[in-house]
């Protein structure tokens, strides 16, 4: 069955419209001025023109380092003056001598206020009159480049003439465009889109309007408002407040859930710093706005009370000790999920995502964890994080799901490698229990490996190849969700959500490429991808698993000069479809963000076998 829907069409056509008419404007930077424009005489030979090969700049400069490395030859100097720069969209960050100030730098520069210095220095932890400590130089540099607004930080040092002991230290930022619009449907029946501006007026506070007109929805208009303020006070707390008409109900994708959040957060922002945690608030209720009948409408309405505090415990130590490797976090989290109102249709029964939730739980976090740096991993060039060495987290504490109380126990443990050779290897393994009078119930694991393969590069082009393998298993499984295939550990794209076991296999592969041609100021990722994944229904021998697997390839594109962030056209064929699945999908997403989270810790939790909020495996 082919399904190519027109939402995708559209919206790919709408982008591109958009962008050629910026380039009509800007096609100027790209000519070669020391030769006489050549007269176009068809768009033919327009079209031609508009193919350049990529110049070097700061997407092409390739980068492997520990991100601890510049910073060594200074450790224990004395931090004399911080100064901080910011750069425009005319410069290019790795090479400020070089500048492209044409008609649309000129317009973006209008448009866009640069993160004010305040800004800047609210999210230093590093501070004038201390000792130079190159791990904490690294995280700092880090943490700058996590920001939503950022598009690439460094932290440079300056030696001192005729003082020795001293150093200058310079900051050097550059910003994302924070406008950002995008339209996810568009039809004669059906329009959503969104407006949001990251960073406004440079002073690290977010604002974002989502719209939906539905004709087959009453009232046809519904919308949602969020603002987020980063780092409050130089608090390193975030704050976050949203309201909204069009949220995804629980039970599918409809957009009939009201409701509102209230959150603050401070995450680990550095391995030297004290406390991290969050506190949030937050209330839903889903209304029949799509007028189906009462079997099929899930009716409830839920609030949500969600806190955990934790820890890093002898920071001082570590400070005054660089030999001190090791890092330990406690931390306790206090979590409650109470549904006002249930579904008829799942009332007694054991369904996670409708069950009132009740948990107390501790974790013990045991980590060495620094960074390295690289590109071309995900974006087109710009610097991205990874990390090297390991973090194992212990949880265990109370755990209520409707009417079963139990205690939990489980651990998450990674190891990161980066190889002489630069290739970039994780292993991970994940596993839980629950205990109900002496029983083991709901025990899983999961256990896996990836990788990204050093950068081949020639003329050039630009390859990565990237590899997952994954087993899970489910054990007495009671009351969590069993295993799927339609999440990031089954097959991606796959949406059936009736193909449920409790043993499965997979295997993600994908290449791609960067290549070294432009049109019309586009830079190009295209990629082949396969996933194969083997599911056991439940209390079925391996014998009786069913084999699915999805072929596919496409495209990534990005102009660093306009608006739009990373764009993706994707097609998928599956040669054997599942109930309720289609057999050839064609996805296109705009303002895609490729980054790995690259935080220290995270709050105490169940382990998840069905997905990876916290995006940490590659």
């Amino acid at each position: 069955m082919l399904k190519i829907s027109f939402t995708y069409i559209s919206r790919f056509a709408l982008v591109y419209l958009v962008s050629f008419l910026c380039f009509s404007i800007s096609r100027a930077q790209e000519k070669d001025t020391t030769k006489p424009e050549k007269k176009k005489n068809n768009i033919f030979d327009f079209a031609v023109n508009a193919i350049t090969r990529s110049t070097p700049d700061s997407t092409t400069e390739l980068i492997n380092a520990k991100s601890e490395k510049p910073y060594l030859p200074y450790e224990g100097k004395i931090i004399r003056h911080i100064r901080v720069r910011t750069f425009g969209f005319e410069t290019t960050f790795q090479d400020t001598t070089q500048s492209s100030n044409y008609f649309g730098t000129r317009i973006l520069n209008h448009l866009h206020r640069n993160s004010r210095e305040w800004v800047i220095r609210n999210n230093l932890f590093v501070k004038e009159r201390t000792p130079v400590n190159a791990y904490m130089m690294a995280d700092n540099e880090r943490y700058l480049r996590s920001l939503e607004f950022m598009q690439d930080a460094r932290i440079l040092i300056r030696p001192i003439e005729n003082n020795p002991d001293s150093v200058d230290v310079e900051v050097a930022t550059k910003d994302l465009f924070s406008i950002v619009g995008e339209v996810t449907q568009f039809s004669p029946e059906q329009f959503k889109g969104r407006i949001a501006d990251a960073n406004v007026l440079g002073m690290g506070q977010k604002v974002q309007l989502s719209v939906l007109w539905d004709q087959l929805r009453t009232p046809t208009f519904g919308y949602n408002l969020l603002y987020s303020k980063n780092n409050i006070a130089n608090s390193f707390v975030n704050a976050s407040v949203a309201y909204g008409t069009i949220n995804p109900n629980l039970q599918g994708a409809a957009w009939n859930e009201q409701g509102w959040m209230v959150r603050f957060d401070r995450p680990l922002a550095s391995q030297y710093l004290h406390v991290a945690g969050s506190a949030a608030v937050l209330q839903g209720e889903s209304f029949n706005l799509y007028n189906i009948s009462d079997t099929l409408f899930y009716k409830y309405k839920y609030r949500t009370y969600d806190a955990w505090i934790g820890y890093n415990i002898g920071v001082r130590k570590y400070l005054h000790n660089i030999n001190v490797k090791g890092r330990q976090f406690v931390a306790i989290r206090f979590l409650n999920t109470n549904f006002l109102e249930s579904p008829e249709q799942v009332k007694g029964q054991l369904i996670q995502k409708f069950n009132t939730t009740k948990a107390v739980l501790g974790s013990f976090t045991l980590f060495r964890q620094n960074f390295f740096k690289t590109n071309y991993l995900y974006g087109f060039g710009t610097t991205e994080d990874v990390p090297y060495g390991y973090n194992v987290a212990f949880t265990g504490g109370w755990y209520q799901q409707s009417f079963l109380n139990r205690g939990y126990a489980g651990v998450d443990a990674n190891r990161y490698i980066v190889t002489k050779k630069k290739d970039i290897i994780q292993y991970f393994g994940r596993a839980c229990t629950f205990i109900n009078q002496g029983e083991l119930q709901d025990a899983s694991v999961m256990l896996g490996g990836s990788m990204f393969s050093r950068l081949f590069v020639r003329d050039n082009v630009k390859l990565r190849q990237y590899m997952r393998l994954t087993y899970a298993q489910q054990f007495s499984r009671m009351g969590i969700d069993p295993l799927s295939l339609s999440n990031t550990f089954g097959i991606r794209y796959f949406s059936s959500d009736s193909t449920l076991g409790d043993q499965r296999l997979s295997l993600h592969s994908e290449t791609y490429l960067f290549l070294k041609y432009k049109v019309f100021g586009f830079k190009f990722a295209p990629f082949v991808f396969g996933d194969a994944a083997v599911i056991t229904p439940e209390n079925e021998k391996f014998a009786k698993s069913g084999v699915f697997y999805g072929l596919g390839g496409g495209v990534r594109t990005r102009n660093e000069n306009l608006v739009f962030g990373t764009m993706e056209l994707r097609f998928i064929f599956f040669p054997r479809k599942a109930e309720m699945a289609d057999s050839f999908k064609l996805e296109f997403t705009t303002n895609l963000n490729f980054r790995y989270n690259s935080s220290y810790v995270k709050a105490p939790d169940i382990i998840q076998l069905n997905n990876d909020p916290n995006n940490s495996v590659f």
